[in-house]
């Protein structure tokens, strides 16, 4: 209801409460509660009280500079398409979204995208509070330890080495939803700390050979040169035939892995099986292993370009202990691990100009576009084969 269309139907009730007597006021009244849903304490000063038929007082304060009927619009349309980047990060991302943004039906008009590029993130989180969503449920650890080389892998000292393309960390996230019993998919996250380049891919039952095909396959395929390598105690990792691949080469891979108990040792992959996997697939459990094809489908293109090519992270600079607490500093622009490989000097030029070409031809909104299509058509084919199986 427009407003003034809410101040004649306030006049046409303000005026039969004037004019009633008062076995009728105690009716009005509650109609009036009931409908407008008022307070009636609050019902019984405004219709009391004189009734303001003047214009509509101006809204107090400056005026207002970014309109929210003006720019959430597109606003949201780039944030969902995002996967809901915080504001900071959202910021960073815009000018690259706004440039494949097209709606044929309302334009951008050059006015609204200088003041997406110029909002602050504080701005875009009032103007996109009331589209919020939370999320919930945890997920279950599937780490089985392996004891098999705890002697031959040493635990790392120190924090990792951020400092220059090549240091990977690994891990596996189980989709088994509220039990680890039985066989099921699992996801393999593939993370390379100094860019955050990262890569998933899907493996039925954590299999030791299968874990090993798909390290193979991602070391040939990233646009870096692996320096070393860290694990978790998993058995997954921790077994001969992945050791023999990473120490049986000329140049050895330097392998290390977390301390027992501290998942904090392996916090920038940890953090990834959220943002790349969780958010993506969420806690259900796949338990067929005709679905790991269709997850690699998704893993090894689209998702790995839109991470990648359009989704900036923010990098821990330094962490410094101040009066018992803990201060951490972060790079003040954010940038996408496609971005922080073009600016690094150890990455050779012919990778560049691979990667340039790719990103060229690259649209995020199609991208997003072609994810949901995967998603639909995997989530499909879960569900009939958890029919399939219940019926047999």
């Amino acid at each position: 209801m427009s407003l003034s269309a809410r101040r004649e139907s306030l006049a046409r009730i303000h005026g039969r409460y004037q004019r009633a007597g008062r076995p009728h006021k105690q009716r009005i009244l509650d109609e009036f509660c009931a409908t407008c849903d008022y307070h009636r304490k609050s019902a019984l000063r405004l219709l009391n009280r004189p009734l303001a038929l003047g214009p509509a007082r101006k809204r107090p304060g400056p005026k207002r500079i970014y309109d929210p009927a003006e720019l959430l619009p597109v606003l949201k349309i780039v944030w969902l398409a995002s996967d809901q980047l915080c504001s900071k990060l959202l910021k960073a991302a815009l000018p690259e979204w706004l440039e494949h943004y097209e709606n044929p039906k309302v334009p951008l008009a050059e006015a609204v995208k200088e003041k997406l590029q110029a909002i602050s993130p504080a701005q875009i989180d009032r103007l996109l509070r009331p589209t919020r969503v939370g999320q919930s449920k945890q997920g279950l650890s599937a780490t089985r330890p392996g004891t098999l080389l705890r002697h031959q892998v040493p635990t790392r000292g120190g924090p990792a080495d951020t400092s220059q393309p090549g240091t990977v960390a690994v891990d596996t996230v189980a989709h088994c939803d509220d039990t680890t019993a039985g066989n099921y998919v699992n996801s393999l996250t593939f993370t390379e700390l100094f860019s955050g380049w990262t890569e998933n891919r899907a493996v039925w039952n954590k299999a030791s050979h299968a874990i090993l095909a798909q390290v193979k396959e991602l070391e040939g395929k990233v646009p870096f040169t692996m320096i070393s390598f860290h694990s978790d105690n998993g058995s997954e990792f921790l077994n001969w035939p992945l050791h023999e691949y990473l120490t049986g080469r000329p140049l050895k891979v330097p392998w290390t892995r977390s301390r027992a108990y501290r998942k904090n040792d392996n916090a920038h992959c940890e953090q990834k099986n959220w943002t790349h996997v969780r958010q993506l697939l969420g806690y259900e459990r796949f338990g067929h292993p005709e679905l790991v094809p269709l997850l690699n489908e998704l893993y090894g293109q689209e998702w790995s370009q839109y991470q990648n090519h359009f989704r900036p992270t923010f990098k821990l600079l330094k962490r410094e202990k101040n009066a018992g607490k803990t201060v951490k500093t972060y790079e003040k622009k954010p940038q996408t691990p496609y971005q922080r490989l073009l600016e690094s000097a150890q990455v050779p030029e012919a990778t560049k100009v691979r990667l340039r070409a790719q990103h060229a031809g690259l649209d995020p909104f199609a991208l997003k576009k072609s994810i949901e299509v995967k998603l639909k058509k995997f989530f499909t084919a879960l569900g009939n084969l958890n029919r399939e199986s219940m019926k047999t």
